[in-house]
């Protein structure tokens, strides 16, 4: 049997402060080891301080910092006679999700010498106003897409 199964995508409950699947679907990607309520209280605390700093309602923040960071396209690489090529490629919503948590997350764990919750408000707060590691990581994945726009036409083989 040749390919992936289709897998069955559960619905994710909204969190219990703002009644936010995306939000929820966040406290998941930060959560380390299965310890939820840990990372229920840093992204807690973490839009609490991102409140204080914008004066704006936080979720509402929260999903603009994350619609900045979603990237469009992305590279795959693709072999084609012997040769590997960075193909550029639309990214689908759910994917652009993902990456963009991850981007999210990983600029915040980069940081050194504050808690978790103060560097992922710095975070948020930065791709909400579009600087920050996480937009510059967006950033790349885009001119890289740019750099490699002449081999678009191998994207048809690749899945």
């Amino acid at each position: 049997m040749r390919g992936k199964k289709k897998s069955i995508v559960r619905a994710i409950a909204p969190d219990s402060k703002y009644g936010n699947v995306l939000v929820a679907k966040f406290i998941n990607y930060v959560m380390v080891r299965g310890k939820k309520s840990v990372a229920q209280d840093i992204v807690y605390t973490a839009f609490a301080k991102v409140a204080d700093v914008t004066k704006k309602d936080v979720v509402k923040v929260f999903e603009d910092a994350v619609q900045n960071v979603r990237p469009q396209v992305e590279v795959r690489s693709r072999r084609v006679g012997g040769a590997n090529y960075q193909v550029p490629l639309p990214v689908r919503g759910e994917r652009q999700n993902s990456l963009a948590f991850r981007w999210i997350i990983g600029a915040a764990r980069a940081k050194k010498g504050q808690p978790m919750a103060a560097r992922l408000a710095t975070v948020i707060a930065d791709a909400f106003n579009n600087t920050g590691d996480a937009m510059k990581k967006r950033d790349d994945v885009h001119r890289m897409a740019e750099a490699n726009k002449a081999f678009a036409h191998f994207a048809r083989f690749v899945k």
